[in-house]
């Protein structure tokens, strides 16, 4: 090899170090790419009307669940990590007592309302937003992400990804205990 390709050569293999390694770290957590924090933690988390998923005549609002600890969960059926997540989220409402609020975001209402009825409803109400109206308000980039709001309308916890049992675990359910006490 000539030692004026070199230089190139050595250049291209470090990006494709730093590419791998990237790679790598995303097979060891599959969030990795997503786990950014919301600049809304700790702020008044945003209104949200919009029409009823099942119903567009009718509103689903956010202050319907005021002085209530509640859990917001952006998902979409054009999301495959909605459908992984969504057999659990039946589980946390109807196992665990969670209080799912749901916005549809940019979707087909039809096969949303469809999933809904085949596969279970876990959310207390389901708000319809095609034109990411609330979604902007919330910082969402991606489906699903999941809010943790609470009694005083406060955001505490966010996360970018699916909903697991072990998230559940470790994190959402001794959050969800603490913010029910106090």
């Amino acid at each position: 090899m000539k030692k004026r390709y070199l230089i190139p050569f050595g250049i291209f293999m470090a990006i494709m170090a730093i590419f791998v390694l990237g790679l790598y770290r995303m097979g060891e957590d599959p969030n990795f790419t997503r786990n950014v924090p919301s600049v809304l933690i700790g702020k008044q988390a945003p209104k949200i009307d919009l029409p009823d998923l099942f119903d567009q005549s009718k509103t689903v609002s956010s202050s319907s669940l005021a002085g209530q600890v509640w859990v917001l969960n952006v998902w979409a059926t054009w999301c495959p990590e909605c459908w992984r997540e969504h057999a659990f989220l039946v589980h946390l409402a109807r196992n665990e007592g969670v209080k799912l609020f749901g916005i549809d975001w940019r979707d087909d209402a039809a096969a949303a309302k469809r999933l809904l009825v085949d596969k279970g409803n876990p959310f207390v109400a389901v708000g319809f937003d095609p034109e990411s109206r609330a979604i902007m308000d919330w910082g969402v980039y991606g489906a699903p992400e999941t809010f943790v709001i609470d009694k005083q309308g406060v955001v505490r916890w966010k996360k970018a990804g699916a909903m697991t049992r072990e998230l559940w675990e470790s994190e959402l359910k001794p959050l969800l205990q603490k913010l029910e006490k106090g």
